[in-house]
């Protein structure tokens, strides 16, 4: 075997959404990293929606840039159209939504990474891992040459065996026909690590002159300047933002599929794998929910540089002609060219109950894994995975403590409390509705609740921290005004109210009422952005359900304080139940707190552990 002569800090296995974060923000603390991918098409690839954020999703990609990571940054550089979604609902559901560039959306990272002197591109497969005395060493690529680390992240993606289903025709290759990656599971496998066998797919993509938009539901971006990146940020001028379209299934759509069911490899029981629930294919709609008469059909553009339109919730494993039938029997689709077609993927995960909340996992010393390789869905999950799992890289290279957000700090932090502490048997999309604390995690205030760790790790500049602090000064010397200044003293603001002692800040608790219509009256204005004017409005109107919010927080925070690292073996705890003692050995809580939301932990459970560890520290503090 020979050995490259270079010694890095860390070596990342995968040059995706995951693999991407994690070695930008190693090398943003001037770390060396390899980044392994098996092409150099697949920086930065978008297999499926070329699209980053949605609900939650969008608020995801705000905490990374918070954190000081790339994917808002490269969204707002490559977008298409920017919209927000929910605005008509509650803030707690606000979240961004933007279309990107697929190509330049890789050009961005291709170049960012030619550009930056710390980041070592390998177009090499790796097939095996260097262990020693359950430490990692480093990786061994195709040619049988030995990289040396300390550290490995492995971001495999759905790259690990996986096979491309069309009809009964199966092909053992990776997403967009690229090679799949199987001596590296095999390898992985003999570790002793626990895998799952997942699902996913994709739609097909139609020729965009082919399509008559005139039966098609034109869908525009907002008018407003929307963007993920909180520093210096980009935006993309409506008037030069691609629309989406929206179509709708029919009864000829549903008949064909029925009639063809056989032929689909998720119901021929061609495909074992789970796939997703909350992105189901449209085979799989029409079954599970057949009393509905159509379903919603986004038609997306793909790049500038392509002449290739996204079906947005139209991914299907029917074979190729059955294929074109179903497109042609949509409403402005009689024409339509298929440029590609659809298909399912199936691939092997790790189980993510092996990882800690750092994503190292639990059998190997300095090995981590993150993204779709965990069993997620979605590149925004897959993002955020990778910064964590890079962020904890860094601290153990500079000895500092472990970085775990709480589920009352982040989506991140749900995301990945879920991920080690649940058992995943289907891939894991993230939902506003798996957090408890949604009101806090909202996609005006990701800066305010995680800004400052990014500068506490140095992942965040001083320029851009300062410049926050400042803004930050600025709101809440706002918000004391508005609490101080009553109308009466507000000369020619023409509202008809018959008390004249209430307050500015209570006259936006009204809806009727924004920041923009009074701002005249202050004595300090124009200091704010629409950005932050927006944040003021949030504040008040949601005073009430934030303020009660927090109280619950701090109860849980009673929880998570409870660490549970003393505790190496549950059988030395008395009194609590066998299934907890297997569950509790085989995920190792990090908390109290998340040992609570483990299946089949009860409260006498807790309570047990809670008086185990209470007598613990009584007896050294005895010693």
């Amino acid at each position: 075997m020979k050995t490259n002569n270079k010694i890095y800090d860390c070596i990342v296995i995968g040059a995706g959404h995951a693999g991407l974060e994690a070695a930008f923000i190693l090398a943003k603390k001037k770390y060396n990293v390899a980044l392994f991918a098996l092409d150099i098409e697949l920086v930065g690839n978008m297999p499926c929606n070329p699209s980053v954020g949605g609900p939650a999703k969008g608020i995801v990609t705000r905490e990374i840039d918070a954190l000081g990571g790339m994917q808002g940054i490269a969204s707002d550089k490559t977008q298409l159209q920017m919209k927000i979604l929910n605005s008509s609902k509650g803030a707690g559901t606000w979240a961004l939504r933007a279309q990107i560039d697929k190509i330049e959306y890789k050009k961005y990272f291709q170049k960012e990474i030619e550009s930056n002197k710390f980041i070592d591109l390998i177009c090499k497969e790796v097939i095996d891992l260097k262990i020693e005395n359950n430490d990692i060493k480093g990786v061994i690529d195709k040619d049988n040459i030995l990289y040396k680390s300390d550290y490995v992240i492995i971001t495999s993606g759905t790259f690990l065996d996986s096979t491309i289903h069309i009809g009964h025709e199966q092909i053992k290759k990776g997403p967009d026909n690229f090679e799949n990656s199987i001596n590296l599971l095999n390898n992985i496998k003999k570790l002793g690590f626990e895998t799952l066998r997942l699902k996913t797919g994709t739609p097909p993509r139609i020729l965009s002159d082919s399509i008559d938009y005139s039966k098609l539901t034109i869908e525009l971006g907002t008018n407003k300047k929307l963007s993920f990146g909180h520093y210096n940020p980009t935006y993309l001028d409506f008037d030069k933002q691609l629309p989406c379209y929206l179509v709708y299934t029919n009864k000829k759509t549903h008949e064909i599929i029925n009639n063809n069911l056989n032929k689909s490899a998720m119901y021929s029981g061609h495909i074992t794998g789970t796939g997703p629930r909350y992105c189901p294919s449209i085979e799989d709609k029409i079954v599970r929910f057949n009393d509905k008469e159509r379903h919603q059909i986004f038609v997306e553009p793909e790049s500038i540089h392509l002449d290739t339109m996204y079906l947005s919730g139209f991914s299907t494993s029917m074979p190729k002609d059955v294929q074109k039938q179903l497109i042609e029997s949509l409403p402005g689709f009689e024409k339509a060219i298929i440029k590609k077609y659809a298909y399912a993927i199936e691939y092997d995960a790790i189980n993510p109950i092996q990882l800690y909340p750092t994503l190292e996992t639990k059998k190997i010393n300095g090995l981590f894994f993150a993204g779709q390789v965990n069993g997620t869905s979605g590149y925004e999950e897959a993002a955020c995975q990778g910064l964590i799992a890079g962020i904890n890289v860094i601290c153990k290279l500079e000895n500092k403590p472990k970085f775990i957000l709480k589920r009352s700090e982040a989506y991140i932090g749900v995301l990945i409390d879920d991920l080690v502490t649940k058992e995943i048997t289907e891939p894991y999309r993230l939902l506003t509705s798996r957090a408890e604390y949604r009101l806090e995690l909202r996609n005006d205030n990701a800066d305010e609740r995680l800004l400052k760790y990014g500068y506490e790790l140095g992942t965040i500049s001083k320029n851009q921290y300062d410049e926050f602090v400042n803004n930050m000064n600025i709101l809440n010397n706002t918000l004391d005004e508005l609490r101080n200044k009553t109308l009466s003293s507000c000369k020619g603001m023409q509202i008809n109210f018959k008390k004249t002692n209430v307050t500015l800040y209570e006259l936006l608790k009204r809806q009727d009422y924004n920041f923009n219509d009074i701002e005249q009256y202050l004595d300090n204005k124009n200091l704010l952005d629409d950005i932050w004017k927006e944040k003021i409005d949030i504040k008040i109107k949601y005073e009430g359900y934030i303020v009660s919010q927090k109280k619950l927080i701090e109860e849980s925070n009673n929880l998570a304080n409870v660490l549970l690292s003393s505790i190496k073996n549950y059988k030395d705890v008395p009194n609590i139940s066998l299934e907890a003692i297997d569950k509790l050995n085989k995920i190792k809580p990090h908390s109290l707190d998340q040992a609570s939301r483990i299946s089949g932990i009860n409260l006498v459970d807790l309570l047990n552990i809670k008086l185990y560890l209470t007598n613990q520290k009584k007896g050294k503090s005895n010693d």
